[in-house]
């Protein structure tokens, strides 16, 4: 995608946004989003909008490991492997003493089948026993060690109780289960970031409703329900990766705290705390970033409530982002084409108008006191232009007008120029012009703050 953008006022720089989450601190806050673009020195043209590098997983491959990691590894492969073909892996329940010699042998029968299954133990859909050489095995496995700092003991535990409590709990089945349709607005994946990690959506202000959150977390069972619920929103997320080296083998989550009720609401803090437990213990790694969106005041009065149950290397990954930053801070991790237009972004359900096919967004930095305008050609007769802009944090004016090539001809006025509020969402217009011209976006930023403006367009032409 091409447009000329004429500056008016003084000549535009580009600048990169780069994300920057730091370390939590000893009295354990979490890090919090202080967007600061950059200064480049690049001439002021629109460009591509490109990935950043602000976060990616740590390599699987073993190339890439350090001296201790490699070993790590190879001694927690060593340890698993005896205990599968050692029948350990799992506690052993005590048999039944029958008294015939048929039913013994029965019973010899049923203990080789019983070793035969767990020979070919499996978690994620990658078989374990690392005899049988996997490829996603190694990934597998340094989940378990990064969570545990690299002690094999530890690790060794930590996956026994995860394959117990899955065995137990029949979590392999849990994505075959039907929850109904009730909590489909309570969390959901939807797109990719930048570096293709599947997106979850956990939307908290769903349980405003007093009617869901009685049906979700009134009785004890309906609680234990709403975490097999989340178990398998999980489980769907991981069917999305990639688990071999090299792969995308975690997930973005982004979790959106507007309306949501606060932690008075006993059941919901006791659902919460249940569901972070099973989530860090039983799905290590699992997670890219845990992005905190629209948070409240109370936000931080449960996050102290729930740090000393958070590991450190959990914590670090915690981005917290206020009302006003939501779209700024989403749009460091995801595409401004695969965020949702609740927040800010230019995804919309069913869009008719654009698809992935449709070209890459192109940005362009506004300088405080300046005005800027992005042309659109509209050369043949007939054809239909869309577009969608937005400007993060908005405070600008902006009009769209269509130009005839002939100066005979009169400006249409497209969008009557107005003054759009730091809560503005994303623009989406189109225009079918009657001769040639170009449609013309001016934005004027008359604030003292830099301006990210994101945009692009696409011509349907006539089929006439």
């Amino acid at each position: 995608m091409t447009a000329e953008v004429m500056a008016q006022e003084e000549t535009q720089t580009a600048e990169v946004v780069a994300a920057s989450v730091a370390e939590p601190q000893k009295e354990e806050k979490v890090a919090e989003e202080n967007v600061e673009p950059k200064e480049s020195v690049d001439e002021a043209k629109p460009k591509m909008v490109e990935k950043s590098s602000s976060y990616k997983e740590e390599s699987n491959f073993l190339s890439d490991l350090k001296e201790f990691e490699r070993k790590a590894l190879s001694e927690l492969k060593s340890k698993l492997e005896e205990a599968i073909l050692g029948n350990t892996l799992f506690e052993k329940e005590e048999p039944k003493k029958e008294a015939s010699a048929g039913n013994e042998e029965k019973n010899e029968a049923e203990e080789e089948k019983r070793v035969e299954v767990e020979n070919d133990v499996c978690l994620w859909g990658v078989p374990l026993l690392p005899s049988k050489g996997a490829e996603g095995v190694d990934v597998v496995l340094l989940k378990f060690l990064r969570a545990r700092e690299f002690k094999v003991n530890d690790a060794f535990e930590m996956l026994k109780k995860t394959l117990k409590w899955r065995k137990e709990s029949k979590i392999d089945s849990v994505v075959d289960e039907d929850f109904g349709s009730d909590l489909a607005s309570a969390a959901y994946m939807n797109g990719v970031d930048h570096e293709g990690h599947p997106v979850c959506y956990n939307i908290f202000g769903a349980f405003e409703s007093e009617e869901l959150y009685q049906k979700t977390f009134g009785t004890e069972e309906k609680r234990s329900e709403f975490l097999r619920w989340r178990c398998q929103l999980m489980e769907k997320g991981i069917q999305k990766l990639n688990l071999k080296p090299g792969g995308v083998s975690s997930l973005l989550q982004i979790n959106d705290l507007k309306n949501a009720p606060g932690p008075s609401k006993k059941e919901l803090r006791v659902a919460t705390k249940q569901t972070v437990a099973i989530l860090q213990d039983n799905y290590p790694e699992m997670v890219a970033k845990n992005i905190f969106i629209n948070v409240p005041f109370w936000y931080y009065a449960l996050n102290a409530l729930l740090s000393p149950f958070l590991t450190q290397r959990t914590k670090s990954k915690f981005v917290v982002a206020r009302p006003t930053k939501v779209t700024e801070t989403l749009t460091k991790y995801i595409p401004i084409e695969e965020i949702p237009v609740q927040y800010g972004g230019f995804k919309r359900e069913n869009d008719s108008e654009f698809s992935s096919q449709d070209g890459a967004v192109s940005e362009l930095i506004l300088k405080a006191g300046s005005t800027a305008t992005i042309e659109i050609p509209a050369l043949e007769v007939g054809n239909t232009l869309c577009w969608d802009l937005t400007v993060l944090g908005w405070e600008v004016s902006y009009k769209e007008e269509f130009v005839p090539i002939d100066e005979g001809s009169y400006t249409v006025i497209v969008q009557k120029g107005k003054k759009m509020g730091s809560q503005e969402g994303p623009v989406r217009n189109t225009f079918r012009n009657n001769e040639p011209g170009k449609v013309v976006l001016t934005i004027e930023n008359t604030s003292n703050k830099k301006k990210r403006v994101l945009y692009r367009y696409k011509t349907n032409k006539n089929s006439f």
